[in-house]
């Protein structure tokens, strides 16, 4: 999860100087993005790391900060192993 972390945080730090934000930081209520730049963010998952994002899946819970998209990008690869 460590490395899915690093690539989150690569990602961020080309839009936003992702350097002070914490993983557990709500980068939404931190004001470090914004609802638009979310889509942008679910396209990353998608297209760079590999995960299906469902229309059930689009909750700003599961996009909130580095460790949710973590968790999230995780669970999904734990989900398709089981499939």
């Amino acid at each position: 999860m460590e490395q899915t972390k690093a690539r989150i945080r690569e990602f961020l730090g080309r839009y936003v100087n992702s350097g002070q934000l914490a993983d557990d930081q709500d980068m939404f209520a931190s004001g470090y993005v914004n609802s638009l730049f979310a889509i942008q963010l679910v396209l990353f998952v998608e297209n760079e790391l590999g995960t299906p994002v469902a229309d059930r899946d689009l909750d700003f819970d599961n996009f909130r900060s580095i460790d949710a998209v973590a968790r999230f990008v995780a669970a999904r690869a734990a989900s398709s192993a089981h499939a």
